[in-house]
């Protein structure tokens, strides 16, 4: 099964930036163990472009669909046997990452 790990910060108590290196370790260790699927940190929310095609012409808006302390920071697509390894890798990455994390499975 497949789950999508979002990776949450806050703009008013942002997660530690020396992070880097033990996200790597943790990153190799899921490509070792079979659980990496796809990883990517993102931009700054700032930087986002929304699109409404869904009337006559499209509609392009500058910034983030939602304003929020809090903001998507990145993703993890893992593979997992189960919600509850998915679970207990998910509690790892957010020690791991200083930040918070959802765990969703894919349909």
């Amino acid at each position: 099964m497949q789950y999508l790990v979002s990776v949450i910060d806050n703009r008013s108590d942002p997660g530690s930036q020396d992070r880097r290196p033990a996200i790597s370790a943790f990153n190799e260790r899921l490509i070792a163990d079979g659980h990496w699927v796809f990883a990517g940190g993102l931009a700054d929310p700032d930087s986002a472009t929304v699109i409404d095609n869904r009337g006559a012409r499209p509609v392009f808006s500058d910034g983030p669909f939602v304003e929020s302390k809090e903001y998507l920071a990145g993703v993890w697509v893992w593979e997992a046997a189960d919600l509850d390894a998915a679970l207990a890798l998910a509690a790892e990455a957010s020690r791991i990452c200083d930040r918070k994390v959802e765990v969703r499975p894919f349909a």
